[in-house]
């Protein structure tokens, strides 16, 4: 069979679990070949089925996330490394990027609270120019991650820093400084909600589910971001598609300038803390 054929064969048997059933056949083809999406459509359509092929289509039929099984994901034009101890960066994700961009082109430090792959914050210190920063994550196995991803990335040294810190326990963040930048992607999934497989049964619940309202951790985080800031710095959380409100509320209460922006989709993405 040819890889053209394997194809066609893989997204028919993986159309009743995914809705992305052809993306997800060519991913793991073009991993199970080692070359690039691009370069398999371009020149290895006629080439043979290579083993191992039809095992990863059973993966994802079992509906194993693509990323886990090739081990990466796509973020911002760049790969990073993902495992089942961090949440898979999303797309939805890349709006903070922009929104940071373009709120905090000149900002020099930043923190990342939740780093996880280390996604955001290695993105956003590839896009500022001459920027530094620290991300912390309660979980070792999560860190190793990031680190890894950093280095692969060409951030080292003093540039990216990565801390176990829990921003439940008490003085978590008595020596850090402050920040003219805080970014944060915390679990903000209600207890209840109904995931897809691919989320519920594979990623991390810890990074996922955050109270009967999604709200936890906003509640714990946002009380203690005025002391992490600079005097002109701001914070940018992603938030769920309906918490703009309910996070505005917590924002304002203590006492910061609020503003929520859309994704792509024009679904509210970021709240942005000044």
């Amino acid at each position: 069979m040819t890889v053209s054929e394997a194809l066609r064969e893989a997204a028919q048997r993986l159309s009743g679990s995914s809705d992305t059933a052809r993306l997800d056949a060519e991913l793991l083809m073009a991993h199970a070949l080692g070359v690039s999406r691009s370069d398999m459509l371009l020149r290895h359509m006629s080439d043979a089925e290579p083993e191992g092929f039809a095992s990863l289509v059973e993966r994802r039929a079992a509906h194993e996330p693509v990323a886990h099984i090739t081990g990466t994901q796509e973020f911002y034009g760049r790969e990073f490394a993902v495992s089942p101890h961090v949440l898979i960066p999303r797309g939805d994700s890349e709006t903070l990027i922009d929104t940071v961009l373009e709120s905090a082109p000149n900002a020099k430090r930043v923190l990342d609270l939740g780093t996880g792959s280390g996604a955001l914050l290695i993105t956003t210190l590839l896009e500022l120019e001459g920027a530094s920063g620290l991300g912390i994550d309660a979980s070792e196995p999560a860190l190793e991650l990031a680190r890894s991803n950093a280095q692969a990335l060409g951030l080292i040294g003093s540039r990216a820093r990565f801390l176990r810190r829990d921003w439940h326990e008490e003085g978590w963040d008595d020596d850090l400084g402050t920040f003219d930048l805080i970014v944060c992607n915390p679990p903000y999934v209600e207890e209840d909600a109904e995931l897809d497989a691919d989320v519920r049964d594979y990623e991390p619940a810890s990074a996922l589910f955050a109270g009967p309202e999604g709200l936890d951790d906003y509640r714990v985080i946002i009380p203690q971001l005025r002391k992490l800031l600079s005097a002109e710095g701001m914070a940018v959380l992603e938030i769920g598609a309906s918490q703009g409100e309910a996070v505005s509320k917590i924002a304002t209460e203590h006492g910061f300038c609020v503003k929520i922006l859309k994704d792509l989709a024009n679904r509210p993405r970021c709240a942005v803390l000044s």
